[in-house]
C-alpha cells in the first residue's frame, strides 16, 4: 500500500461537496484571464494586494492595486456592496491574497482568491502589465 492510498479517498458525495465548495473560495489564473479578455465587462474587481513597487514592476492587466494592509471600508466605498473581489499576490509562496480576502470578508464583501498569483499567471503564459516610470 502506498502513502497515497493509505488513507482512503472520501466517498464520492463527500468529495463532490468538498471540491464544489472550494470553488466558492477560489478561482484560477486561466478563468480570470478568460473573464478579463471576454467581450463583456468583468463581473468582478481584480485586486493586486502587493505593495505599489511590486505592482508597478508587473501586474495582471486590469488589476487594481490595493495592498492587503490598506483594505478598509473607505477604500471600497465606490464599489457596490455586492461587488465580487478577487485577490492575488506574488504566488503560492505568498499569503497576501489570503490576508486580503480575510480583510474583505471582515468588511462583508464577497471575495475569492486567484490561486497561483503572479507566478501562476506567468506559468499560464499570460503577460503582465508594467507601469511606466516617470
Amino acid at each position: 500500500m502506498s502513502t497515497v492510498s493509505a488513507v482512503p479517498a472520501a466517498a464520492s458525495a463527500e468529495a463532490l461537496a468538498h471540491f464544489t465548495a472550494s470553488l466558492r473560495f477560489e478561482t484560477d489564473c486561466s478563468d480570470v484571464h478568460a473573464a478579463l479578455t471576454s467581450d463583456g465587462p468583468a463581473d468582478f474587481v481584480l485586486l493586486d494586494v502587493r505593495g505599489p513597487a511590486s505592482y508597478a514592476s508587473g501586474h495582471v492587466p486590469g488589476a487594481v492595486n490595493l495592498p492587503h494592509g490598506k483594505i478598509i471600508a473607505s477604500k471600497l466605498a465606490a464599489y457596490p456592496a455586492d461587488t465580487l473581489f478577487v485577490t492575488y499576490c506574488a504566488g503560492p509562496h505568498c499569503n497576501g491574497a489570503t490576508r486580503g480576502a480575510i480583510r474583505l470578508a471582515q468588511l462583508g464583501r464577497p471575495v475569492k482568491v486567484m490561486i497561483g498569483g503572479v507566478t501562476g499567471w506567468l506559468d499560464e503564459g499570460f503577460e503582465l502589465a508594467i507601469e511606466a516610470t516617470a
